[in-house]
């Protein structure tokens, strides 16, 4: 099968294309026919390798996993042995290691059934960023019905799901983005959009979920109730050691210590989550954005656009 590939870190530059061995289906696993694979900013900070604390997990001289990706939507090609709740044919969606390819492997859990209002290309596109989105919200966050939400990025793929996520339970949201973005905020119910190159925002939000990574946290503690909630979500700048991960570990450290409560976030892609999300687009209540679409031999130009930093949604990777 075909598959991107990449045996050491580096730039987009360092992604092949080449044909390795279809992996095979184990205990409790299905293997995927994928049919597209959701391009996020995961993939080119395990590219690079950076920051460099993520290579304890990733490999510390080299990437442990060839296969690049996380989020993919295709069709259930086989299961292994005591598989249950899906058979071969579904149409699913979800996530596992190495999804930039023909085919990918996973556990049961990490799969649902595809909403049928989706493309496999749209619901490619939702599982990681959507799961961080609602975990941000409604875990970390505790948002409540009424609350005043501001999301920073909200035209991001995290922060196009948090937008219309916190309209969901029934809060007043703001979102901060781009000119080029603001009218696409807009549509997906933001109450106020405000463009943070021509003005700054201002305060007395209950809870903020940053998902751009670059404001000090004494400006975003500035824009929060005396008891609001900061959720920080990924980090950006901070040089090759950190890359942003220092301010979210100063905002755990200081968090005691406050009225504020100043949270960081791991997302993961439970089952219930999963499902969770597709019966809210099946009832019209969340739809994905896609920015460009790319073939899979193309995978390194789409990282390479991702790293530009403008992505409005996400990007997607279609296979043949």
């Amino acid at each position: 099968m075909k598959a991107v590939v990449h045996d050491e870190y580096g730039s987009a530059d360092v992604l092949g294309f080449e044909d390795v061995e279809r992996p095979e289906a184990g205990a409790g696993e299905v293997r995927v026919r994928v049919r597209a694979a959701g391009v996020d900013p995961s993939v080119w900070h395990l590219t690079r390798g950076l920051p460099y604390p993520v290579r304890a997990v990733s490999g510390l001289r080299r990437p442990k996993t060839r296969v690049p990706g996380l989020d993919l939507a295709g069709v259930v090609e086989a299961v292994g042995a005591g598989v249950t709740r899906l058979k071969v044919g579904d149409e699913v969606y979800g996530t596992c290691s190495g999804a930039f390819a023909e085919y990918a492997v996973g556990k049961e859990e990490r799969f649902v059934a595809k909403p049928s209002t989706l493309t496999f290309e749209q619901a490619a596109v939702v599982p990681v960023s959507a799961c961080t989105a609602l975990q941000a919200l409604r875990g970390a966050g505790k948002v409540a019905a009424g609350q005043r939400v501001l999301v920073i990025g909200a035209g991001g793929g995290i922060g196009t799901y948090a937008v219309q996520l916190a309209k969901v339970f029934g809060a007043s949201v703001t979102g901060v983005c781009g000119t080029g973005k603001v009218e696409l905020v807009r549509s997906l119910g933001a109450d106020d959009v405000v463009d943070y190159t021509r003005e700054e925002f201002g305060g007395g939000y209950d809870l903020i979920l940053d998902t751009a990574g670059n404001r000090p946290l004494h400006r975003l503690r500035q824009a929060l109730t005396p008891k609001g909630t900061l959720v920080l979500v990924g980090g950006e700048g901070g040089g090759k050691a950190f890359q942003g991960i220092d301010r979210q570990l100063r905002a755990l450290l200081l968090s005691p210590f406050i009225g504020q409560r100043l949270r960081s976030l791991f997302a993961t892609q439970p089952t219930a989550d999963l499902v969770l999300l597709a019966d809210l687009v099946e009832a019209g209540k969340l739809r994905p954005v896609i920015d460009r679409t790319f073939p899979l031999s193309a995978a390194a130009d789409a990282v390479r656009y991702l790293e530009l930093g403008h992505t409005a949604g996400k990007s997607v990777l279609t296979v043949p």
